[in-house]
């Protein structure tokens, strides 16, 4: 049979350590009842005729419910039981060779761990990819673990059907949103489950949402600015702005309009962990940007679901300093945010104020932005957006990633009503990001877009007004 891609959304692998004296076409039955498009059957220590038997049995099942059924490595049990196709490994029988003997009509999968080994699988013949792992795995100690960024290489850049492997679970599945993957191939998850068919059919719902999800998604942390120009309600605006569809979490409660700030109230690390487990476990976010967060606590319980939920494209605003240069926030944050978030981030975009804090250096010119860009970004291993402004190369704004730098050069707008351009911009190349551009891409457009939300010239409030995030609104594509 041809392969249809539709049938590797959700791919079970199967795993005898599971049976607890039941059959293994017993377990694939429920699986398949529960959704599972696709069974691998795989089996490392018994003979021949062992598995063979057992393969008859599970076919049986699979041509009841009209799913393909894939021997693992095994070419020769394929061909003799005339199962639906085959996956090898890097270290099997080569795929020229296994298709001399299955012929043309049979479905031949190939494992890959990075672009050259996906490229060479496809020059030779594959229908589809497995690519991982992609997180730890219980089922293969000696399991490579390859990242998100290669995964999504892959699949832009070869152009069969690829399906994401090693370690996939009910929470981690929806970190694959965005990433353009056929399917998913998971063992412990279906197979290890006490419902098999219930828990397939809550990962296939799920794999759904998140191959035929249309809109990017970004999340916000960062506090409430009651004016609505700056914080929270900034970045909201600016990602429906840039198109995105935008969540957010609350780390404080400001009363402040465009004279001032009036009030503070913290939000606990505690709820502030609650708000991020309630939107990654749902709607995972492909970007994210973090404004202005002033306790330790906080600071701590934001990088440490970061990382549980292997969050992606990060873009950090260290609000520290006022334009004055007095601190907002206290060293033992501000060291916090050092150690724990900062190296967390795909970008900083630090202002000048804030540079001079983070590298130690006075900075009065552009030779000074090169020094103290390059010090940040190879200290805290990340990009870093200086940004200009402060009578120091007005408008200009210097890129520093992985040892390059790029300036953006941009019109000073005569604007006075300024508030929230930090969360703006920082909030744009987060909604890019979360759009597939590159960095550079990113900075780029998010600086075409502030320079609009300031030329428009919005003028409310009695102070230093807000800017218009929503120019874009009024003009056609």
């Amino acid at each position: 049979m041809k392969l249809n891609k539709e049938d590797l959304l959700l791919y079970g692998v199967t795993d005898s350590k599971y049976l607890k004296g039941r059959k293994m076409s017993e377990l694939v039955e429920e699986a398949i009842l529960g959704g599972v498009t696709m069974i691998q059957l795989r089996e490392k220590e018994m003979t021949h005729e062992a598995f063979k038997q057992e393969a008859l049995d599970v076919q049986s099942v699979c041509q009841k419910h009209h799913v393909p059924l894939i021997i693992n490595d095994d070419v020769e049990l394929c061909k003799e039981i005339d199962a639906d196709g085959v996956h090898i490994g890097q270290d099997d029988l080569n795929l020229k060779e296994a298709r001399k003997i299955l012929g043309e009509d049979k479905i031949i999968g190939v494992s890959a761990h990075n672009y050259e080994e996906a490229k060479i699988a496809l020059e030779n013949g594959a229908d589809y990819l497995g690519v991982g792992a992609i997180f730890a795995t219980q089922t293969k100690d000696d399991a490579q673990n390859i990242s998100m960024d290669t995964l999504n290489e892959i699949c832009q850049k070869v152009d069969i059907p690829v399906v994401a492997i090693g370690g996939i679970n009910q929470v981690n599945i929806l970190e694959f949103m965005g990433v353009a993957i056929d399917g998913v191939a998971i063992v412990s998850s279906i197979f290890g489950s006490d419902d098999i068919q219930k828990a397939s059919s809550l990962l296939k719902d799920k794999i759904q949402r998140v191959i035929s999800n249309k809109m990017p998604t970004c999340l916000t942390i960062a506090g409430s600015d009651s004016s609505g120009g700056a914080g929270i309600q900034a970045d909201l605006k600016t990602m429906l702005a840039n198109r995105v569809y935008a969540m957010s979490v609350i780390a404080a409660l400001t009363a402040q309009n465009t004279t001032g700030v009036d009030a503070i109230y913290d939000v606990g690390a505690s709820f502030v962990a609650s708000q991020m487990d309630s939107v990654f476990t749902d709607i995972y976010p492909m970007a994210v940007k973090i404004g202005m967060v002033s306790q330790k606590e906080v600071i701590l319980s934001i990088s440490g679901k970061l990382k549980q939920y292997h969050a992606r494209n990060i873009v950090v605003d260290p609000v520290m300093v006022a334009t004055s240069g007095a601190k907002l926030i206290s060293d033992e944050a501000i060291d916090t945010l050092k150690e724990n978030l900062f190296p967390l981030a795909t970008v900083l975009t630090p202002n000048i104020p804030e540079a001079e804090v983070l590298s130690g250096l006075k900075i009065n010119n552009e030779e000074e932005m090169l020094t103290a860009a390059k010090y940040i970004g190879d200290h805290y291993h990340c990009a870093v957006l200086l940004k200009g402004g402060h009578q120091i190369n007005d408008a200009n704004d210097l890129l520093y990633k992985e040892g390059n730098y790029q300036w953006f050069k941009g019109k000073r707008i005569n604007n006075n009503n300024t508030h929230g351009t930090g969360c703006t911009l920082s909030s744009a190349i987060a909604s890019y990001l979360a759009r597939g551009e590159n960095l550079e891409n990113a900075v780029k457009k998010a600086k075409d877009y502030i320079s609009g939300a300031l030329a428009a010239m919005l003028d409310l409030g009695q102070g230093q007004g807000p800017m218009d995030h929503g120019y874009v609104l009024d003009k056609k594509d």
